[in-house]
């Protein structure tokens, strides 16, 4: 299909994420003041939504815990800055399996399955304006790990986002990913038109090469809004190709932890970057407004 460039671009940081690279920059944010904290410093540099993960404030192991979940949200709403907040709902769906000639039973450490009322209690109780849903089940980095999210899990999370009045954001990893969003929609599981965000370079899913991204593109309905992003060096090449291809952008420390050679980035200052990205090519940073506009959200007031 022809493209046309995207000249209203707004940006997403990815703040913090669930991986593990707690150890490997001081700037990723652990504790629930410091991951509100970088949110806050990238919404004032151009970010309209910040996408929030948290961690154990002590170890920056990922977590699921509904009071720092509480706590990052009161504090983004109570800022002085204005942003769409965007929650996890990817949590709880990792198994890892035994040895391969033994797979079963599942190791403890590192295995968190719940059931979708659980994996979707945070945003019950905190009602950000969007939330993520994980569109399949996929080999994820490490030998003996899988990211699970069944057909039936889907169906009943987002079913919960849909009638919370949260929008979801798929997140696609796959082309499969975006064939089973489009399901969900057709389904009346999900509003249409949808968000997604395509998710490039994440072993072992859709690789960061321009082909294997055009048809991710292609896949995805015209009504419909994407994102896209790349991790590690490939993180802003990704900025210009998404808007290029007519989408919108993420960046963050979720996805990159480098500013440039040596030089381990804020959150902050990678948003500058993708915002200068953008402008340089002609375009415009649009603002939370007019996103909650594009995206039919409503603001949601601070809890008092």
């Amino acid at each position: 299909m022809p493209l046309s460039m995207n000249r209203e671009v707004f940006i997403t940081c990815a703040v913090t994420g669930s991986g593990g690279t707690q150890d490997r920059s001081p700037h990723v944010p652990r504790s629930p003041e410091q991951i509100a904290d970088s949110a806050i410093a990238a919404a004032k540099a151009g970010a309209a939504i910040v996408h929030c993960h948290v961690r154990d404030p002590k170890t920056g192991a990922p977590s699921r815990d509904l009071g720092y979940y509480r706590e990052v949200t009161d504090r983004i709403r109570a800022a002085d800055v204005d942003c769409i907040l965007n929650l996890t709902a990817g949590m709880g769906g990792d198994m890892v399996f035994g040895d391969v000639e033994s797979p079963l039973p599942l190791k403890a450490e590192g295995t968190d399955m719940i059931g979708a009322s659980e994996r979707v209690a945070h945003v019950a109780a905190c009602l950000p304006e969007i939330c993520t849903l994980d569109c399949g089940t996929m080999n994820f980095a490490e030998a003996d790990y899988v990211m699970t999210n069944t057909p039936g899990m889907l169906t009943a999370m987002g079913r919960m986002m849909t009638e919370l009045g949260v929008k979801p954001e798929i997140e696609a990893f796959d082309t499969g990913h975006l064939w089973y969003a489009k399901q969900l929609v057709s389904d009346g599981v999900l509003d249409a038109p949808a968000l997604v965000q395509l998710c490039m370079g994440v072993p072992w899913g859709a690789p960061d090469d321009l082909n294997t991204f055009m048809a991710m593109v292609n896949n995805v309905p015209d009504d419909w809004t994407f994102s896209a992003f790349a991790l590690g060096r490939n993180q802003m090449a990704y900025v210009a190709a998404a808007v290029l291809a007519g989408g919108n952008v993420r960046v963050g420390l979720e996805d990159n932890l480098w500013l440039g050679k040596g030089q381990l980035a804020q959150n902050w200052q990678l948003v500058e970057r993708a915002a200068t990205i953008i402008e340089n090519m002609g375009a415009r940073v649009i603002g939370p407004a007019e996103v909650r506009a594009k995206l039919g959200l409503v603001k949601r007031a601070p809890q008092g």
